[in-house]
This record gives structure tokens, sequence and C-alpha cells, in this order.
């Protein structure tokens, strides 16, 4: 049986100074409480306890290229040794500019900021400004950051709760929100075209975007209707409304130009964070120049005396460059898949109702009766308690999983990684109740 002594040890130190001993809210909801970690490589991490773990979790997402990918760290640690931070501009930043102006579609003009809360809010005031209007629509169950006005709709009680699917209650994620600022938005429930459709030809006047996830991977990793985004860029277009991908998850993981390539629809404005830069604090809002030059203009303001600095611009330039000359996603596909067979094939013979749903670079497992899930609505009907019950023990096996159930391939995973993922899965499946 792992120890973690040391960690709550740490812990305990931790919480005299931090609230909760964290900084960021779900550290603290790591299994059997939060963990100190004291370095990764490749596919494992390594606590202070000495555990080992063969990682899905990614650090949320970041590091496609695995832990302490060693073409990121020279970069990294060759261009920091120039200046930190210049108040001003540097040439690495015109190329990762350039080259993401190569790869995405919709990248004709952008900026870089630090995270996607900040880069979605920069889409949000862009679209007001070049339209005149003032709400955005978004989807029941998706995540486009922790800020009020987006702080909404992730979570809810019950499918009761929710109400009608025309009119949705909202639930806040948290308290401290202002007054009215829920009126910033209207959401519906995702993958149901002709609702939206109804709902912008009776208000489009009133809606400056529509904002989504490509693939809803922060509930239940699920994929689109086909003709779903599709049939999202030609309101947007009817109607004069910006269409904005979140591809913070997206972006880089499902094809190089990320979901919007992946998928060939080209949206207004996109949101790329994650992935772009192996971990280090870099986001950037890319878009169609008839939209970000409001901001080539000074119409709408952005700013931060944090955007572009040399490290972060050193290991996003770094990373896109060993993604576009490895070209791993056939390989994290094939690998995703491998292990998302493994795990259904693995939940038939423990008698386990584990649905298992994505694209494969990433995906999401759920205990649920359903044979498949297409909006927020469908993750309310599965079993919480026996997810994290299973999270637990296969991270007591070794083996690192979102808390949520979702799973991240990296381009380091190897074949041996998968199968021991499936057999410790198998292991565990035979066990839990």
């Amino acid at each position: 049986m792992r120890q973690y002594n040391e960690s709550a040890t740490l812990l305990e130190r931790a919480k005299k100074v931090l609230a909760s001993g964290v900084s960021s809210e779900f550290r603290k909801y790591n299994h059997p409480h939060a963990l100190f970690y004291t370095h990764g490589q490749g596919s494992r991490i390594y606590d202070v306890d000495g555990n080992e773990y063969l990682d899905f979790t990614l650090s949320q997402g970041p590091l496609i290229l695995g832990h302490s990918h060693p073409e990121v760290l020279q970069a990294v640690t060759e261009y920091s040794q120039k200046g930190q931070l210049f108040a001003g501009q540097h040439i690495r930043e015109i190329e990762l500019a350039e080259k993401l102006q190569q790869i995405i579609p919709s990248a004709e003009l952008m900026r870089f900021c630090l995270d996607g809360s900040e880069a979605v809010q920069t889409a949000f005031r862009v679209a007001r400004a070049k339209t005149g209007r003032n709400k955005f629509l978004r989807f029941e169950g998706h995540y486009h950051g922790w800020l009020d006005n987006v702080c909404w709709g992730i979570s809810a009680p019950s499918v009761e709760a929710l109400g009608s699917r025309e009119n949705p209650a909202v639930f806040p994620w948290t308290q401290g929100l202002p007054e009215g600022v829920e009126n910033d938005f209207i959401i519906l429930p995702w993958n149901d075209l002709e609702l939206v459709r109804k709902t912008v030809a009776e208000r489009s006047e009133e809606i400056a975007a529509i904002i989504t996830e490509p693939i809803m991977c922060n509930n239940g990793c699920i994929e689109p209707k086909p003709g779903f985004l599709e049939g999202l860029r030609e309101i947007c277009t009817e109607y004069g409304i910006a269409l904005i991908f979140d591809e913070v998850i997206t972006g880089f993981r499902l094809s190089l130009g990320g979901a919007q390539q992946y998928f060939g629809i080209t949206p207004d404005m996109s949101i790329f964070a994650k992935a772009i830069a192996s971990g280090y604090a870099i986001s950037a809002i890319v878009g169609k120049y008839e939209w970000m030059q409001l901001i080539e203009q000074a119409k709408v303001i952005h700013a931060g005396t944090m955007n572009a600095g040399n490290p972060t611009v050193a290991a996003a330039l770094a990373t896109l460059t060993v993604l576009e000359h490895e070209q791993p996603y056939e390989r994290m596909f094939r690998l995703g898949k491998i292990l998302m067979e493994g795990l259904k094939q693995a939940a038939s013979e423990t008698g386990q109702p584990l649905l298992v749903e994505g694209p494969g670079p990433m995906f999401c497992i759920s205990f649920t009766t359903l044979e498949k899930m297409t909006d927020y609505r469908d993750t309310l009907a599965v079993d919480k308690a026996k997810l994290g019950k299973f999270i637990a023990a296969m991270h007591d096996e070794g083996v690192r999983i979102i808390g949520r159930g979702l799973w991240y391939i990296s381009a380091v995973h190897t074949e041996e990684d998968i199968h021991l993922a499936i057999d410790t899965a198998r292991k565990v499946l035979q066990k839990i109740n």
C-alpha cells in the first residue's frame, strides 16, 4: 500500500500560509489529499513520498510532450539567459506568432496573454465592440475560465433543476459573483443545432458571439454531432455574430492546427492555451483580421505586463517545433483508441457499466448505463461516487487520472504504458462496487 505521509506533513505546513494549502481549488481533491511532487520525466511523475505514477493527467493537459521534455527545457534556459521580460518586443515573439499563423486556419492576427480565462474575455470584448451587441451565447457544461461572466452553467444539482431546454436555469459556480452578471449570456444545451438556430433568429440583435468548446472536453469529452459545428458557422455568418472556438484543450491536441483544422471549420476567433507551451504560462487569442483589427486599431484595449515573456515564448516555440517535426498525431490517436478499447473490454469482463467516449488523444470515462452522451445533461446521470473510487484505486496502483474521468495521451506515452494502464484498470474494476 502506498504511503503519503510526507505529503500529509507538507500539506499541514502549507495550510498555515496557503488557503487550504493549495494555489488552485482542485488540487486539494487529489487522492487521498493534496500531494506534493518532486519531479516528472516523460510519462511519469514522482511525489515526495517516493511514489511513481504513470501520468495521464499531464498537469491538466499542458504537457503534450510529457514531463521535462529536453528540447523545451533547453530552449527556456538558453533564452532566459538573455533576459526574462523586456516590457517591449523580442524576436522570438514574432517567430512564435508567424508559426501560429502558418498552422492555425483562423490566425490572421493574434495577441498573447497569460491564460485561457483572460484570452476568452478579450474575445468577448472584440465581439461586443464589432457588433455593438452585448450578450454571448454559450452552452451548458462548457468551461471558459473562472471569471465572473462565465462562472455559471458549469455545474447543476440535477437534470430536473436545469429546467427546460429552451430556457435553462443557470447555477453559479461560486459565491461572490456580482449581481446581474448572469445577464451577460444566453445558455443552451449543446449539440442541439435547431434550438440554437431558433434562439438566434429570435434574439440575434442581442448576440455578439457564440462560444463553444469544439469538443466538450470539460464534461464527458463529448464530440459534436455531425453538422453541429458547421451549423454554428452558418448561423454566425448569417447574423454577423462572432464564432469563437475555445481551443484551450483541443488546441495542438487533435492536430497541429487544432480542432478547427481537424473538423475543417474556421471560427472568427479562437483561444489557445494549455498544450501551447508545455506547462509555461502563455495563451493566445487568434482570429480573422476583420475582428482582430479592432485590437490593432486600439478600439479594443488588450494589455498585460507579463504577456509574451522570454521563457514562455521560448517554451511555446520549442513545443510547436517538436510537434511540427515529430507529427505525433497518428500515434496519439492510435494509442488513445487502444486504451479506450482496452478499458471497454476490461469493463465488459468485470461487469462494470463503463462508458468511454472521446476522439483518442483525450477521452473520458463514466460509470453509467447510457450508451452515449450528447450534452451536459447526460453527464448528470453518471455514478460519480463509483468514479471517485476508481480514480482513487488507480492512483493507489500508480496510475494518475484527472478526477472527473478525463485522460490525456502525450507524445511520449508508449504502448507498454497503455497496456499497463489497461491491466491496472482491469484489476481495479474487479475490486470496486
